[in-house]
């Protein structure tokens, strides 16, 4: 859906780095190494985002680090459509609506971390979870997204992640 509107595949990638996770942050090597991309091509679409306004940029130690610009007006909508794009929002949405007692939803991985490389690794914290039927869900969701699910059942974690829904 979202290849319909932006053409460029780097600028997508970039886009999802930066906006899957407010935290996500990289400099232009990185970037090329972790996309797999020329450091040209890299440049031209930071520079595009940079001079919209979508992402900023600081100086630490010799290297020019990016982010996702919060304070940005459509900040929140890019945010809501990187998620629908890679299919968070409809995961969460069949979760909740299936599988009951969930304290908490979060995103592990390389997703957490702005990667989008096809599987996503979830950990759900919750009672009484039944995992013969979140398997069964997995197989739902997957062909809902067209992304391979992996979920996690109360797991230790080490804090890192993108929380994605937490009971109040």
């Amino acid at each position: 859906m979202l290849e319909t509107l932006i053409t460029s595949k780097t600028r997508i990638r970039i886009l999802v780095k930066f906006f899957i996770n407010v935290a996500n942050n990289g400099y232009l090597r990185g970037l090329a190494e972790e996309l797999n991309e020329s450091t040209n091509s890299i440049r031209k679409e930071l520079n595009n985002l940079l001079e919209a306004g979508y992402l900023e940029r600081e100086s630490v130690n010799n290297k020019i680090i990016y982010r996702a610009n919060s304070k940005h007006p459509l900040f929140g909508v890019l945010q809501k459509i990187i998620r629908q794009h890679i299919g968070i929002d409809a995961m969460v949405e069949m979760i909740l609506n299936r599988i009951g007692n969930i304290e908490k939803v979060i995103v592990i991985g390389d997703y957490a971390d702005g990667k989008d490389t096809g599987v996503i690794e979830v950990l759900l914290i919750g009672n009484e979870l039944n995992s013969e039927y979140i398997d069964q869900l997995a197989i739902k969701i997957e062909s809902e997204i067209k992304r391979k699910i992996k979920f996690y059942i109360n797991e230790v974690h080490n804090g890192e992640g993108l929380v994605i829904y937490e009971a109040n």
